[in-house]
């Protein structure tokens, strides 16, 4: 997911450009490659380049509950500025003092991979469910309870207390 962006570093500041863009990228490390798709807008800063948007991907994710693995569709807002490394005009480098900034590189090219593969770790949940009623599957020995059970919903109480239950 590239853009060369020349042309914009050398246009007034508040210059814009709009893109759609569409790759696959490896957000978690483990070689599955997830479809990225969707617009962002460059803008020329002081600085560097701004770029915004809005890119919609998804990635796989373990349950937290049962154990399987699943597809999770995300919505990514993507905000970022990207600073030179080269001047435009002379070929220059420039230099940087901003170790956390994202680089334009030599080629004056944009690569947003990075930027999106950290926006989308940052939104998948910590703890993620397959679905909302996932049956645990700590308590049972190992089995599926989500295939024994269907879609029938799980026990809430303890069934040694149900008893009680009945003393309203």
């Amino acid at each position: 997911m590239q853009i060369n962006v020349s042309r914009l570093l050398k246009e007034a500041i508040g210059s814009t450009r709009d893109y759609k863009v569409s790759g696959n990228i490896d957000i978690n490390g483990d070689g599955n490659k997830s479809k990225v798709e969707g617009e962002v807008r460059l803008m020329r800063t002081n600085r560097g380049i701004l770029v915004q948007g809005e890119l919609d991907t998804g990635i796989k994710l373990t349950c937290s509950r049962c154990l399987n693995a699943f597809d999770y569709p995300l919505t990514l807002k993507l905000e970022e500025e990207y600073v030179p490394s080269i001047d435009v005009v002379s070929g220059a480098p420039l230099s940087s003092s901003e170790s956390d900034s994202f680089f334009i590189d030599e080629y004056h090219v944009i690569d947003l991979t990075e930027a999106v593969r950290q926006y989308a770790l940052l939104a998948a949940p910590m703890m993620p469910l397959c679905r909302e009623n996932c049956a645990d599957s700590g308590s049972s020995r190992g089995r599926d309870l989500n295939r024994e059970r269907g879609d029938r919903s799980v026990p809430t109480t303890d069934p040694r207390w149900s008893e009680l239950t009945e003393l309203h």
